[in-house]
């Protein structure tokens, strides 16, 4: 996914700024990045953080670099911020998006005299260069933003800092936020907006889709105002935003007690387990949430150990990200051995990681293991956000069961049947499902019941990894 941060300050901003992006950390593992303007030029500082915490790469760039004016990013893949020289003079970005069309925006400037672009390992150039080359094409900056927001098919939020101050950019649908605090002597702007409660900053106002705002130590002034349509990922709330963020006015762990809720008011009477448990730490509150609306006492059957594991979605291997999967959850014997447990997981995507916890909690004594994962089941691979980095869609587990059963030449109204959750085959799917996984038993969360948890209006939210449609 991907996170950033940035101040407009009447001071130097910088450690502001280092504690604002490390806030985002639970957004990327890859890529880490810091530029400030002050004193008459641009400073930047990037590191790989795939192996070490954001703040123990940056400490030495907090004492070295100097500004009033700063942004910085968590990447999950591309290296940023980019420095910009060009005709609307330098200024720094940082990108949160998916381009899907990247090859054809790459021909097209090609053919109109673009000469190159840095290439980076894999073959793959940085689709924030990419962006930033759309924006010069065009006479100004807010220009060259909303011209770069409508040709990319996908999603596009950024920020981008001149010697003057923040241009803030939301996707012009929406998918992804942008908030921006305030206090005495500073604007910040933060795709996360818990970020900047800690400094000193109050709320000020979210971004709508598509608005453009300009940010300086003063004030911030809309230059483009926000559009009426918006689609913002319902996957933010589910698994994604940290427990204390809220989008659209609806915090992330409140609408978790929600859904997990919801996932007891349908099993009813139907399991009697001993325990409810989380997986974490996505799962935790929805577990919370069960376990409160059930009255099936909640507890901790294994605990994450932290401290030198990484996030385990992120390693390119996935045979790596299998082993760190296992070697960070410990089981607490005394609360496994001899009982009934009910799991709730944010989601199931591979299957491979849930199928392994499942595995250890029977070695160590569980008598049955009943599996609501937070979602409903993920059909289509997400066109709009860098959710993982699969190749094929055959990587989700439903995908492969609907193949084996349908063909590799299966049709949208077939698609659409599997994720409808009333009919015949998404009801085979999820038994099958079941069966792989040795769940006692599975039952997803409904979208329906989803959109109610988070409580915006349904249309202005993207569930299309769950039903197809945007």
């Amino acid at each position: 996914m991907g996170g950033f941060f940035g101040v407009a300050s009447k001071n130097d901003c910088i450690l502001e700024l280092f504690y604002g992006v490390d806030y985002h950390s639970h957004l990327g593992t890859r890529r880490g990045g810091m530029a400030a303007y002050g004193g008459g030029e641009f400073c930047r500082a990037i590191h790989n953080i795939q192996n070490a915490p954001f703040r123990t790469k940056f400490e030495r760039d907090v004492e070295e670099m100097k500004g009033n004016l700063g942004i910085g990013c968590i990447s999950d893949y591309e290296p940023q911020p980019l420095l910009i020289q060009s005709h609307h003079g330098s200024f720094a970005i940082v990108t949160v998006g998916k381009i899907n069309n990247e090859e054809e925006l790459l021909r097209r400037a090609f053919n109109e005299g673009h000469s190159h672009f840095q290439e980076m390992s894999g073959g793959k150039i940085n689709a924030t260069e990419l962006v930033a080359s759309l924006i010069c094409k065009k006479g100004s900056l807010v220009e060259g933003i909303r011209y770069a927001q409508k040709i990319v098919d996908g999603s596009l939020t950024l920020l981008l800092m001149t010697q003057d101050g923040l241009y803030a950019a939301r996707d012009r649908y929406g998918r992804t936020p942008v908030a921006v605090g305030r206090k005495d002597d500073a604007y910040c702007v933060s795709f996360e907006n818990f970020a900047y409660l800690n400094l000193g900053y109050t709320h000020y106002k979210e971004l709508g889709p598509g608005e453009i705002d300009f940010i300086t130590p003063e004030g911030v002034e809309t230059l483009v105002e926000p559009g009426e349509e918006m689609k913002i990922c319902s996957f933010l709330w589910v698994y994604y935003g940290y427990p204390t963020s809220s989008y659209e006015g609806v915090n992330v762990e409140e609408m978790r007690y929600r859904c997990g809720s919801m996932l007891a008011k349908r099993d009813g009477d139907s399991v009697h387990p001993d325990i409810v448990a989380g997986v974490p730490d996505s799962g935790l509150a929805h577990a919370i949430g069960y376990a409160n609306e059930s009255g099936i006492p909640y507890a901790r059957p294994f605990i994450k150990y932290t401290p030198t594991w990484p996030r385990s979605f992120m390693p390119t291997s996935q045979s790596q990200r299998d082993l760190i999967a296992r070697m960070k959850l410990i089981p607490v014997q005394a609360l496994i051995e001899n009982k009934k447990l009910l799991l709730i997981d944010d989601s199931i995507v591979r299957g491979t990681q849930l199928r392994e916890t499942t595995e250890f909690l029977y070695k160590s004594g569980a008598k049955e293991v009943h599996v609501r994962p937070a979602c409903p089941p993920l059909v289509y691979g997400c066109k709009f956000l860098n959710f993982s980095r699969s190749k094929s869609e055959l990587d989700l587990i439903t995908r492969r069961i609907i193949q084996e059963e349908e063909g590799e030449n299966c049709s949208q109204a077939v698609l659409e049947e599997y994720a409808d959750p009333d009919s015949c085959r998404y009801a085979k799917m999820v038994e099958e499902i079941r069966k792989i996984q040795n769940f006692t038993t599975l039952r997803f969360h409904r979208l329906d019941d989803l959109i109610e948890s988070i409580g915006i209006e349904p249309c202005k939210i993207c569930t299309y990894c769950f039903n197809g449609k945007e």
